[in-house]
């Protein structure tokens, strides 16, 4: 009985509805076409089919690094493993490099504007004329003939006397050198640092070497010029590498050193024995003491250190005579306890000393929980003065206390941040390796939102910048012409930081704590990170695995997030009390706005005697004659009665559609959260209407009352209407 009363509501919501302007943006439009039709590389449930393949390159190199000069040198063999389907007459190489090179595209694609005031160092862009362009010195065979081979700005090709067949191999050397920038001149991910005071420089070394470019089933050769923001598109493959530098230098690098006791002293070699065993704080394998002893010796003659990597895209390194060193274990399975470490200058002290590598292990911690389970044998966090950056195993990381070695909150919980971020890109993109250059949010937003629930991990009250929904509302209600979609090349992007790194991680957080809730999301997620982990996954196969292992339809949410810039802004238009009045004649009929309620001096709804009331009248229409029989009209009165029948009417504004997250605030101060899906939104993506049955008096209504959708104008969230401050603003107010 009730069952059909409340169907003959519906119906008359739904005749009132197909009033309204119902414009269709097709929001719940399946992505269809828009992602790569499924094969037998890629499957339609997101996972790699049964023919996937990928390509492989092994390096052999004697890297040696001039202190003098600031010049590195280098002789690199690769051997390339042609694991594809196809014949390859050429190879693609990456010289990022080149970048700085006196040619270089870079400078020419700047744009700006000059300002009434502007500090020298702004104009570093505009005048800097170093030259950091490799100089290829030789490309020959593995016989020593000379191949041919043609530079194209930071892409060079390399021609083969006959094509690479299907399955084989080919091996070829470089030979190559180049000048190392200052980052704290020209910027740029890797360089040098130079210490006044001591007379020492301090290098994090990268994209040092003629790289192989990706070939895979989705793009052929990834051959996209480095400009400067998209990163890299690499192959993975085994490395050994030698790297010579003073004999008083610390050398840090991807991979596992395989002759410390060559390179260290008899104590520290001690030392880094006992780090690999000591999973509570860390242990100093080189002292402060040591390395000030060490800047001051200056020592002639050389080192090597060497170094083997297996299984990894990239291969970077750290060098100076300035180095602390410490390192602890961390023990994430029975047979699996890589070491964090961490490499600083005596400047980064204390800050690094009592925070770095515990960061490091609490990021290898909660990565391996959410993806999987870390397989590097070390992840090193390494001290530089400027920006952040990843490479695998190793991660260059800024967060300096004043010279005193006094530092504020901020400045200590940027530098956790910030390693646990980079840390953190050992799982994306390093293992979980998408192709940078063309999906920034693939590495930055994904890694972004693990560094979110890292920070949460680390200290539940920890201030975090990026993740939480509220912290993405000055920006999605900015400027709309400034804004790209998520799915945008990054050398396109404007307002880089919030688009590739922000709003995806909010959106992901959305969709884990919203939309589909913590247990649905957290297993789709390590699946997808257990698929591809050690592979090339596109966008398409990101979107299928979060649906294929979790059941939930999320097209709807893939196509507004990250292909459009619409925005969250639900308001909440129109609410009407109804309650029932068994009488014979007709229904009286008053509608109740939102301005006709009175408002409390409490700011609450009072709605008194404004209910407008309704007819219970018996099925007496043929139609129903079926039922007429099995009807207890009194026992339906009775039940329905006393009940409170509120018509809610709902309007998106921004164009995003939303879950609806409803807070009820009763007559005798109780309050009950009311979660509504986003498909509500599918019949009309613009104005909906829905009734709900209340056993006791609402007094107040609140859309989204914890800020949990990013919904950029809160002061329309409230029934009835309130003074005040807006909520987002009252949110940033309280610190949070």
């Amino acid at each position: 009985m009730k069952k059909v009363f409340l169907l003959c509501l519906s119906l008359a919501f739904f005749m009132a509805g197909a009033q309204h302007d119902t414009e269709w943006d097709q929001k719940f439009e399946q992505l269809g076409t828009s992602l790569p039709t499924p094969n037998s590389y890629r499957t339609a449930s997101g996972a790699p089919g049964k023919d996937y393949w990928q390509q492989k390159a092994d390096y052999k190199m004697d890297i040696r690094l001039d202190d003098s000069k600031q010049r590195i040198s280098g002789d690199e063999t690769i051997t390339y493993y042609n694991q594809s389907p196809d014949e390859l007459p050429y190879l693609w190489l990456q010289l990022d490099q080149n970048m700085r090179a006196k040619d270089s595209d870079s400078p020419l694609l700047q744009t700006g504007k000059m300002q009434e005031t502007m500090s020298a160092f702004s104009f570093r862009k505009y005048s800097d004329d170093f030259d950091g362009g490799f100089d290829i010195t030789a490309v020959t065979d593995a016989n020593g003939n000379d191949l041919r081979y043609m530079i194209n700005k930071t892409m060079m090709r390399i021609d083969l006397p006959k094509p690479l067949a299907s399955g084989a191999s080919t091996t070829f050397k470089i030979s190559w050198a180049y000048n190392v920038n200052n980052r704290l001149v020209g910027g740029g991910r890797s360089g040098l640092e130079y210490f006044p005071e001591d007379d020492n420089y301090l290098y994090t070394i990268a994209q040092f070497f003629p790289r192989m470019a990706v070939y895979d089933d989705v793009e052929g050769w990834q051959n996209k010029q480095f400009l400067g923001r998209g990163e890299f598109a690499l192959t993975f493959g085994d490395y050994e590498v030698d790297i010579t530098v003073p004999s008083d230098f610390i050398v840090g690098a991807s991979g596992t050193l395989q002759n410390a006791g060559d390179v260290l002293t008899s104590e520290q070699m001690e030392r880094f024995e006992k780090a690999q065993n000591t999973f509570d704080k860390p242990v100093m394998i080189v002292t402060e003491k040591e390395a000030k002893k060490a800047e001051k010796s200056k020592a002639s003659g050389t080192k090597t250190w060497s170094f083997k990597a297996d299984n990894v895209r990239d291969f970077a390194f750290c060098a100076s005579r300035k180095f602390i060193w410490d390192a602890m274990a961390v023990q994430l399975s029975d047979n699996n306890a890589p070491l964090a470490m961490s490499y600083y200058p005596k400047e980064g002290n204390p800050l690094w000393e009592e925070y770095s590598t515990l960061a490091v292990a609490q990021t290898l911690k909660t990565y391996s929980k959410h993806t999987i389970e870390y397989p590097y044998p070390v992840a090193i966090s390494v001290h530089t003065a400027s920006i952040g950056m990843e490479y695998p195993m190793i991660c260059f990381n800024f967060g300096r206390p004043n010279k005193n070695g006094k530092y504020t909150d901020a400045v200590k919980r940027g530098m956790i941040s910030v390693i646990i971020h980079e840390v953190g890109h050992n799982f994306f993109p390093m293992i979980i390796n998408s192709d940078e250059r063309q999906w920034t949010w693939m590495d930055e937003g994904l890694n972004t939102f693990m560094q979110y629930l890292t920070e949460q991990e680390w200290d539940p009250e920890y201030p975090s910048r990026r993740g939480p929904a509220a912290n993405i509302v000055p920006y999605m209600r900015g400027d709309n012409g400034l804004a790209r979609p998520i799915m945008t090349n990054s050398e396109q992007i404007r307002q880089f930081g919030a688009n590739a790194y922000a709003k995806p991680a909010t959106a992901l957080n959305i969709l884990r704590e919203t939309v589909m809730g913590p247990e649905l999301f957290d297993y789709a997620f390590k699946t997808y990170a257990e698929r591809w982990a050690f592979k090339h996954p596109s966008p398409a196969d990101f979107f299928r695995t979060m649906e294929d292992a979790s059941a939930v339809d999320l097209d709807w949410f893939w196509k507004g997030w990250f292909y459009t810039t619409d925005y969250v802004d639900v308001s909440v238009e129109n609410v009407k009390w109804y309650r029932m009045e068994n009488e014979e004649n007709g229904l009286e009929t008053r509608n109740v706005k939102v301005e006709d309620a009175a408002i409390d001096g409490d700011g609450t709804a009072n709605f008194g005697d404004a209910a407008e009331t309704f007819v219970f009248q018996g099925l007496k229409d043929e139609m129903y004659r079926g039922f007429r029989d099995r009807l207890n009209e009194e026992k339906i009165q009775a039940t329905i009665g006393d009940k409170n029948f509120y018509e809610v009417t709902f309007k998106n504004n921004g164009g995003l559609v939303t879950p609806l997250l409803i807070e009820w605030t009763y007559e005798d101060g109780s309050k009950e959260l009311e979660q509504i899906p986003a498909e509500i939104w599918k019949i009309n993506e613009k104005e909906i209407s829905k009734i709900f049955t209340k056993d006791k008096k609402v007094t107040n209504i609140v859309l989204d009352p914890n800020m949990q959708t990013a919904d950029t104008n809160t002061e329309d969230n409230v029934f009835p209407r309130q003074e005040g401050n807006n909520r987002f603003d009252q949110f940033k107010s309280k610190g949070k």
